[in-house]
């Protein structure tokens, strides 16, 4: 069984511009590239994203799509391979299986996967990945980039808290025990 990293992606890997619909406009965070590499080493890489926008009508799940692919497609080339994307498309008021805070995307990857989710990670900056992780049974680590600074009032339980992927990054290999890949 392996363990693994749920990345959320705007405002975690990628600044978070609100709706997205073009990958022009995807800026990774500095960090990103190599805080993935290390972490590649010992743990799958997962990218778990709301994107609400396709239920409100103000973004497609063809744009959605695009996005994604692209940045799957910009990690790839710098040498960071995601498993997979997984991708909620509805509204809070849709009230879906799989929208995080629900572990849905978690436990779909752990049966495909073959997850150690006992070692593994959730790593975002809104209350919902905290609670996601919480409700998954694996460790949460809330981000102050992207809303994570905004939200962080709003956290209903104590959590690793770190100002980026990279610090966040540090904490995982530092506590993990994940020794062989």
């Amino acid at each position: 069984m392996k363990p693994a990293i749920f990345l959320d992606r705007d405002g975690t890997l990628i600044f978070d511009v609100g709706y997205l619909p073009d990958p022009q406009d995807v800026k990774f965070f500095p960090e990103t590239f190599t805080t993935l590499l290390s972490l590649q080493k010992k743990f799958l890489l997962f990218i778990i994203t709301n994107q609400s926008g396709i239920s409100k009508g103000i973004t497609t799940e063809s744009e959605v799509k695009l996005v994604n692919d692209y940045v799957v497609d910009m990690l790839k080339s710098k040498g960071v391979l995601i498993s997979q994307v997984f991708c909620c498309p509805h509204a809070a008021e849709d009230k879906c299986n799989c929208k995080k805070p629900n572990p849905y995307f978690i436990n779909q990857a752990a049966e495909l996967y073959d997850l150690n989710l006992n070692d593994s990670f959730i790593i975002g900056d809104h209350p919902s990945d905290v609670e996601c992780g919480l409700n998954a049974i694996i460790t949460p680590i809330y981000v102050l980039t992207g809303h994570g600074e905004k939200h962080k009032n709003e956290l209903k339980t104590d959590c690793v808290i770190s100002k980026d992927i990279a610090e966040a990054s540090k904490y995982i290999l530092m506590h993990s025990n994940n020794d062989n890949f």
